[in-house]
């Protein structure tokens, strides 16, 4: 008897808690967001480490820890999915090393570029819908953004770009001259601009001042500006901000209620967003907001706003591997997209990148990198029915090409295990009433 009691004080404690977490994700946005409630909780608030650590993955997280280790990192998050079924997500090291706070899987990351592929699938999202066309041009009197701001064009090639070519990298820009996204005090002083700088000055400031590259549709180049692009073509499209549309059309329909757009500075972090921290040593820089002051990159050197639709979201690990069988081709669950849809999302050549994904190969491996300065991620769909994730709070050693050592240790990792559970934590729920002293799954 006196178990139950124990038991029955803890799931009160548990009920009260995501009552108080309720409460903290009040919006007063007039768009019809759901956000985290009773009902609506979202898949990483429902879960803790404990539910993963189980024996056969005991060496998976020996290869975690010491991967940390070894770079460094002060807190990471991981997630798998096996046959569409979330069977892992748990913590390693600090959300918040100062107060002592653990990595759960309920903590937000920066996930940087993986945004690129949130906004690539809200594109094909509404080329299913016949609202967009891969082929509709851009800029121009005949293109989307055919707005009076948008029409002081200096390169008349411009007008070639279509849709497909800003999803494939191969509008013409390249980033010879820098990447336009982290030019934000040149450009804002040339614009006579407010910083944080908007999307759309840095757009006007393009098309004034700069010519393509190279002929459009010829060869990917990567271009932040051009997925920064297409959430203003989003807005355009749909009348409504890229943000809410993605959150309410995209995100809220699947089940996904705590992926949001990040902020710049640390004082403006969500209540259950990570820390971020930098390389040993890592000098300040000249702060993207205008301030004049000197900032490390991770808090105030990147404008995440301005990034947004190429790089600015915040996820959980969990919620990423919910977002990702819902594109993955795979038939255990309906995807939102078409398979038409998807097909052309993962087609790629020797030259031309696929839609919103870093790259995909003949094997059946779809993978998603994503890196700023306090953070970096891989995102990794593979053909076996294995799709995981894994993001860090830290600065990573190597830049953009740290996720090649994320990869180098999830496979390895992943190698030990024998035995995968056959529950799916995407389905899992603290019971609502006190009639049963026990945990159970609602299906």
């Amino acid at each position: 008897m006196k178990f139950k009691k124990v038991l029955r004080i803890v799931l009160i404690f548990v009920f009260v808690y995501f009552g108080e977490i309720a409460i903290s994700f009040s919006d007063k946005s007039t768009t019809e967001k759901i956000f985290p409630s009773e009902d609506k909780i979202p898949i990483s608030l429902r879960l803790s480490n404990n539910l993963s650590a189980y024996e056969s993955m005991q060496q998976f997280d020996l290869h975690i820890e010491s991967f940390m280790q070894k770079w460094n990192i002060v807190g990471a998050s991981v997630a798998i999915v096996k046959d569409e079924r979330l069977i892992y997500a748990k913590g390693f090291g600090y959300a918040d090393k100062e107060n002592d706070l653990k990595v759960e899987p309920k903590h937000l990351f920066r996930i940087a570029s993986i945004s690129k592929l949130i906004t690539a699938t809200t594109i094909m999202k509404l080329v299913d819908e016949g609202k967009i066309s891969l082929s509709d041009t851009i800029f121009g009197e005949n293109g989307i953004l055919n707005d009076e701001v948008f029409l002081d064009i200096k390169d008349k090639k411009v007008y070639n770009i279509t849709v497909e070519n800003l999803l494939n990298h191969t509008s013409g820009w390249t980033n010879k001259k820098g990447d336009p996204m982290f030019l934000n005090l040149a450009i804002a002083k040339k614009m006579n601009a407010e910083l944080p700088l908007k999307q759309e000055i840095i757009v006007q400031y393009i098309l004034q001042n700069s010519k393509l590259d190279y002929s459009t549709g010829k060869k990917s180049s990567y271009s932040n500006f051009g997925y920064s692009v297409l959430g203003l073509v989003i807005e355009k499209v749909t009348k409504i901000s890229y943000e809410d549309y993605v959150i309410t059309q995209i995100l809220n329909p699947i089940g996904i209620y705590d992926m949001r757009l990040g902020k710049s500075l640390e004082k403006d972090r969500f209540e259950n967003e990570v820390k971020y921290y930098g390389l040993k040593g890592e000098r300040n820089v000249l702060s993207s907001l205008g301030t004049g002051e000197k900032v490390p990159k991770f808090y105030g050197g990147n404008s995440i706003e301005t990034l947004g639709s190429a790089g600015g979201w915040l996820a959980t690990p969990a919620e990423l591997m919910k977002l990702l069988v819902a594109i993955d081709g795979f038939t255990f669950r309906n995807d939102i997209l078409s398979s038409e849809s998807i097909e052309k999302m993962t087609k790629s050549t020797k030259r031309i990148r696929p839609f919103g994904w870093t790259g995909t190969d003949k094997n059946g491996f779809w993978w998603r990198t994503g890196t700023l300065s306090g953070t970096s991620a891989l995102l990794k769909r593979e053909q076996n029915g294995l799709s995981w994730v894994l993001i860090i709070n830290t600065t990573p050693k190597y830049g953009a090409r740290f996720p090649v050592q994320i990869n180098k240790t999830m496979i390895k990792g992943l190698s030990t295990v024998g035995d995968w559970p056959s529950y799916d934590l995407f389905d899992y729920y603290e019971p609502k009433s006190m009639q049963n002293d026990r945990l159970v799954f609602d299906n």
